[in-house]
């Protein structure tokens, strides 16, 4: 019988994982009743996948093999922390440190990680960190929390699940704030597809697809990792030069018709959790909302005192108002995304695409974020595109449209 324990320690959003993996790995911090003295780690992190793509920036190659048979830096980061995975199956390590191993993993790779797992988990010990319950592997025997850089331990599941349950955040927001002007779309579907086709060096991506999204709906794209998700967004914003040719309209445009890129866009608001690495460090984020009615990454001219105060009442409905000359990175990761969030609905565009909004968050700030979206699908007008692998508790979409990745390309369906 196997004489070691494997571990779940949860971090809250402000905790780093860098910082309590580096402190296990040099043995300043100890979990109680584990020793890892002497011991090697396999670390599975992001930090860990980032060091692989910059040897394959510099080299051109990574030593990482992948079942996919591309560049690591091609691949989506779901097939990327696969690769990992299986990397380092083959290593000598005395245990495993898993840092959000679930992170950007649709469910086939979720299932088909937990599968390999399972095998580990016969031989060697696990030290998983997360920032969501619904992540912790069934295994798993201690429980620990992490803040202040000490950890606290529970001596059953029970005590440690209801700790965290009293630990998930209470929505209050004010009013969502009214828009300068109100962005009419032309009458009809906001966006519509008919047999879309796409490839790129002769490699199918997406099949005949076939999308029609109303004023008003609530819309989930879902699909595994790799099968498109990202293109067809690309699509819709008009950014994608594939476009052209195909029976595409966008905001009662057919897409190559003699319309602008800005044309298309100022009809969208869009976030993405990468935008952050966009904006200057020094962009206030008062700034930032303002950003938002200009359709612009960063503010280039004088705001009219109109946009100044509208970026005060959404940074007052966020609680933020104090706090309006910091710039982002000094906010926690559920501040952040909710600051993006507020810049993309500034001007209420008639489509909302919200492109994995709660990735990367722990429980109580996905709460907060989930809650800010269903107070926009209440108060406003405006229709939400919300892109995730995962349905997040509070959040019931009107209509789900799934992509399925086939030789031929993904074809979607709507269910």
């Amino acid at each position: 019988m196997a004489s070691f324990v494997h571990i779940v320690i949860y971090l809250p959003h402000q905790e780093s994982s860098n910082q309590l993996i580096q402190s296990l790995l040099e043995g300043k911090l100890v979990i109680p009743r584990v020793d890892l003295t002497g011991k090697k780690a396999a670390e599975f992190s992001a930090g860990i996948l980032d060091i692989f793509l910059q040897e394959e920036f510099l080299h051109g190659q990574t030593g990482l093999e992948s079942e996919y048979q591309r560049p690591l830096h091609s691949l989506s980061s779901g097939e990327q922390k696969k690769a990992l995975l299986n990397h380092l199956l083959f290593g000598k390590a005395d245990y495993f440190i898993l840092d959000e191993l679930y992170d950007h993993v649709d469910l086939q790779g979720q299932a088909s990680i937990l599968a390999t797992m399972k095998m580990i988990a016969e031989t060697k010990p696990v030290i998983q960190l997360v920032r969501r319950q619904k992540d912790i592997l069934p295994f798993i025997q201690s429980f620990h929390w992490y803040q202040d850089r000490s950890i606290h331990s529970f001596d059953t599941a029970l005590d440690f699940h209801q700790y965290l349950d009293q630990h998930l955040a209470q929505n209050s927001f004010r009013p969502i704030p009214r828009a300068i002007k109100t962005i009419q779309a032309p009458t009809g579907p906001l966006v519509q597809m008919k047999q879309l086709c796409v490839s790129y060096d002769e490699r199918p991506i997406l099949d005949q697809i076939n999308w029609t999204i109303q004023a008003g709906e609530c819309w989930q794209l879902k699909g595994p990792n790799g099968s498109g998700k990202s293109t067809l967004l690309s699509m819709i914003t008009g950014d994608n030069p594939k476009g052209y040719g195909q029976d595409l309209y966008l905001f009662g445009m057919k897409k190559g018709g003699g319309e602008t890129v800005w044309d298309i866009k100022q009809f969208i608001g869009y976030f993405n959790p990468v935008m952050i690495q966009h904006f200057s460090r020094l962009d206030s984020i008062e700034l930032m909302i303002v950003s938002g009615c200009m359709d612009s990454i960063g503010v280039y001219i004088k705001p009219s005192e109109m946009q100044l105060r509208l970026a005060k009442e959404w940074l007052d409905y966020l609680g933020l108002l104090a706090l309006k000359n910091k710039p982002i990175q000094f906010l926690p990761a559920a501040q952040q995304r909710m600051v993006l969030i507020a810049r993309a609905m500034v001007k209420h565009p008639p489509l909302l695409i919200l492109d994995e909004p709660t990735s990367g968050l722990d429980d109580a700030s996905a709460a907060m974020v989930i809650g800010m979206i269903e107070q926009i699908r209440k108060e406003t007008k405006t229709t939400v595109l919300f892109v995730s692998h995962q349905q997040e508790k509070g959040f019931v979409p009107n209509k789900i449209f799934e992509l399925t990745p086939c030789a031929t390309g993904s074809t979607g369906t709507i269910v």
